[in-house]
């Protein structure tokens, strides 16, 4: 271990060398290897520049073996410096933790090393490093301090160090007095001989020392009394000092017992000031209770004995109900509900509550009964289509409303008894008037039919005897079906399903608002303690659902407020959803296209619809559905009958039924759908049935024995663009482009089997030409074949004068002209298109005459202009 002289040996040493030449000076040098391994120690030195603005840094040097020299191995500057770990409080501890660029783990070789330089490092970091805060971590407490003891060992090992410095500069020099001077002067006088003989000169030198040291003796032989007297007089001031100390003992126990005096005064005033307040508090709350739970006389002759008849009756018993409510919900205290006069209390008001319930019950009740039954007898007479409004008994009920809240507040059991009451006594009334309403809107429409009422219930039995085919099946002939009604008709049919739908809502509305109002269903529950404790309930379920990231918010109210609507409205408007889909359906089975008007018509109604969740939406939506699957069901026969349908037996087969009715399928359509929202529905069924259309009408032309299929197809096909050009749907717009395309692959089919090739002979001589030519022949030589010769081509042509073309063509017309239908007129259409075609042929032929036998002067006995005189000739005379 090195002592302090050893260490202000190194810490010189290293002054001396390193730093001087940084004009650096070293505040604490710490001897250190790495913990748990055993290498040539470094040394660790905090240094500092001089000036007002001093840099502190910490290094670490080691010495070479090489040279001897100190070198710097690492430095940081003392900002780089994060933490300090000491390891244990202990001051035997040699270990310690230094962050900086990392963390350095360091063994010091010496304690007293360890400790100074911690003790430095701390008081520099304090010093320069005020606004950074560098933890200090298991150091001793007492080295951190000011007054620390330890860090004294630092300006120790700092003289031992300035005093074992031989070479200093001559800043650390002192300069001889006077008197010094003199001395050595004489004592070098007195010993001139030194030059020559120095053992005598050492000699007397040693002489000289003895003679001071005795002299120093002597001296503090004769201080021995003033030393003594100095002994006595702090052995004095000591004495002094004790009985000074005693005395303020005394002091320090007397005014210990002042303040436990006063410590127990304050307590004592702090508990009165407690049980003046708890005083007041109950004071306060007791006053509380005794409000909350008064009932005012008035209030209780009210309750005891209610005038619902007359309206300052109603108004005192409302407002009677009301307090007692408040009273019997008041805010309170649940040990402050164990008192006796609280519970007497409360029981009273049970009393009341249960004599007041009762009354209202039992008025309320005969009220319901006597309203009912006052509707029951009279009915006014009605001349129009219109429901009776029972505004008039809304507005008698109104006056009741708050006593309705109070008894579902208050006796939910009571309330739901004067519901079933109230829903009983009108649902026989709405059911009268709504199955009178139907059947005279019934009687409404059959009258407008052709012949009577009786006429319209025979009709499906004549029809099932003529025909069992419903009418307006696309793949059936007109004359097969069932009968129908004209289109005046079914817009008649169209305004008085307006009528119904229109009488429908204000009444089913008005009944909807009341009971809402009346009944309050529009709160999940009142506000009392049972209330209170399902919103509670509620709150729970809601929390844990937002917990499992579920929305529970207003909406899982919402649809329980609107179920208990929906079921009110039910039991008063039981039989509006059966009646409404009777009388729909009545009409459906008389004529298909009924589907099609109410769906349009029901459809306007739900989507306008101010509240999509009220009683009567959700019953028009009901009904809508079946309506929407009548509709689809209509459509799907009509793609089944198109699949099923039979090509006429007549000589001509002309247009295919399926094509013939979409025409007036798709006007009817049209005319329903214009400008309605369910335009989609009508648009994808129209795609389906075009396409069929399509697809059976190539099917169906090859089962006709007569006509050719490229006439049916043609024809067909014509019409469908014809018809789709017409109605112009945009969503058919590429199946008409379609039709058109498919219209002339099948007349340009049909001119080429039935036209064929009027000049033969001649078309089969010039098809030899080209074969020899394919083989080698070539054009300009064909003549000099035998069989290809000019002769040879005179004669094929002498077969072909004009009047036999001419009589070949009259006979062709005469074959189109049987197998055309009148009612597409495409005869001269077809007929121009062959003139094209012959045209095209006769072109051919002269050309190939030209080339092959040029200069021969050989030529077709008729021109272009006599084809189109020929065909001009034929098509007037017929």
């Amino acid at each position: 271990m090195l002592t302090i002289g050893a260490l202000a040996n190194i810490k010189h040493i290293l002054q001396k060398e390193h730093f001087n030449n940084n004009d650096e000076k070293v505040l604490s040098v710490c001897t250190v290897t790495k913990t748990l391994k055993k290498k040539k120690p470094s040394y660790l030195c905090i240094a500092s520049t001089p000036g007002p603005h001093s840099v502190i840094s910490i290094s670490q040097l080691k010495q070479y073996e090489r040279d001897g020299e100190y070198k710097r191995k690492r430095n940081w500057a003392l900002d780089e410096l994060k933490f300090v770990d000491g390891k244990s409080e202990s001051s035997e501890t040699h270990e310690f933790d230094v962050m900086l660029d990392k963390l350095y783990k360091w063994y010091a070789i010496s304690l007293h090393e360890r400790q100074n330089f911690l003790v430095v490092l701390h008081k520099q970091v304090q010093k320069h490093l005020k606004g950074q805060k560098i933890e200090f971590r298991s150091i001793p407490n007492a080295w951190l301090q000011d007054k620390s003891p330890e860090k004294t060992v630092g300006k120790i090992a700092e003289q031992a160090a300035e005093n074992s410095d031989d070479d200093n500069d001559y800043e650390d020099t002192q300069a001889l007095t006077d008197k010094e001077i003199s001395d050595l002067t004489s004592l070098v006088s007195e010993c001139d001989f030194a030059i020559k003989d120095a053992e005598l000169f050492i000699d007397k030198l040693g002489k000289k020392l003895h003679e001071l040291d005795g002299a120093n003796i002597q001296s503090v032989l004769t201080s021995e009394q003033q030393v003594k007297s100095l002994m006595d007089q702090i052995e004095k001031a000591i004495n002094e000092a004790e009985k000074f100390e005693t005395r303020l003992d005394s002091y320090d126990e007397i005014l210990g017992h002042v303040r436990e005096t006063m410590e127990k005064m304050g307590g004592k005033n702090q508990m009165i000031e407690i049980v003046n307040n708890n005083n007041i508090k109950l004071m306060n709350e007791l006053n509380k209770v005794i409000t909350q739970l008064d009932l005012p006389y008035a209030h209780q002759v009210a309750l005891s004995e209610p005038d619902l008849k007359t309206q300052a009756g109603r108004e005192a018993a409302i407002a009677a109900g009301k307090s007692l409510q408040n009273a019997m919900n008041a805010d309170i205290d649940p040990p402050l509900l164990r008192l006796t006069a609280v519970q007497d209390q409360r029981k009273r008001f049970e009393k009341w509550k249960a004599k007041f319930s009762l009354t209202i019950s039992r008025y309320m009740n005969n009220l319901f009964i006597h309203l009912g039954n006052d509707m029951a007898e009279n009915v006014p007479p009605t001349v129009d289509l219109t429901l009776q409004k029972h505004s008039a008994v809304h507005k008698e009920l109104a006056g009741y409303t708050e006593l309705m809240h109070w008894t579902k507040a208050m006796d939910r059991k009571t309330y739901d008894g004067l519901a079933k009451v109230y829903t009983s006594s009108l649902n026989k009334i709405y059911e009268r008037d709504i199955r009178n309403f139907f059947s005279q809107a019934r009687i409404m429409i059959t009258s407008k039919f052709r012949g009577s009422r009786e006429d319209l219930n025979t009709s499906g039995a004549k029809a099932k005897q003529s025909a069992n085919v419903p009418y307006g099946m696309l793949g059936v002939n007109k004359e097969l079906w069932s009968h129908g009604v004209e289109p005046s008709e079914r817009e008649k049919f169209d305004a008085i399903l307006e009528k119904v739908l229109a009488e429908l809502e204000p009444v089913a509305l008005a009944e909807q608002t009341f009971c809402i109002q009346f009944f309050q269903l529009d709160v999940l529950s009142p506000t009392t303690k049972n209330t209170q404790t399902t919103l509670d309930a509620l709150e729970k379920e809601q929390d844990r659902t937002e917990a499992d990231n579920i929305t529970f918010p207003q909406k899982r109210i919402d649809r329980q407020i609107n179920e208990e609507v929906r079921k009110m409205m039910m039991a008063l408007f039981g039989c509006l959803e059966p009646e409404l889909n009777s009388f729909i359906q009545s009409f459906e089975k008389l004529d298909s296209f009924y589907s099609l008007y109410v769906l349009v018509r029901l459809t306007q109604h739900v989507m306008s619809a101010q509240d999509t969740h009220s009683f009567l939406s959700m019953t028009f939506a009901s009904a809508l559905v079946h309506v929407k699957r009548s509709f689809d069901r209509f459509m799907q026969q009509q793609l089944q009958s198109i699949r099923d349908s039979k090509v006429p037996k007549r000589s001509k087969c002309g247009i295919l039924p399926y094509v013939e009715n979409f025409e007036e399928f798709a006007m009817t359509a049209e005319e329903i759908f214009k400008k309605s929202d369910r335009r989609t529905d009508i648009d994808k069924w129209y795609i389906q049935l075009v396409n069929t259309i399509f697809e059976y009408i190539p099917i169906h032309s090859g089962e006709h024995q007569k006509t050719p299929s490229q006439v049916i197809k043609m024809e067909n096909y014509h019409h469908m663009y014809s018809l789709l050009a017409q109605i112009k749907v945009p969503a058919l717009e590429p199946l008409k482009k379609e039709a058109k395309v498919r219209y002339n692959d099948a007349l340009k089919a049909y001119v080429i089997k039935y036209f064929g090739r009027p000049l033969e002979k001649l078309n089969l001589f010039f098809e030899g030409v080209q074969q020899k030519v394919s083989q080698g022949v070539k054009e300009t030589e064909i003549s000099y074949q035998m069989a290809y010769s000019k002769q040879e081509l005179r004669k094929v042509i002498n077969q072909y004068p004009a009047r036999e073309v001419k009589k070949g063509l009259e006979n062709l017309y005469k074959k189109v002209e049987k197998h055309l239908c009148e009612e597409e007129n495409l005869l001269q259409v077809v007929w121009h298109a062959m003139q094209e075609e012959f045209i095209a042929q006769y072109n051919f032929l002269e050309e190939r005459i030209q080339k092959c036998y040029a200069g021969a002067m050989i030529t077709l006995e008729f021109t272009i202009h006599d084809i189109l005189t020929f065909f001009s000739d034929i098509a007037r005379s017929h």
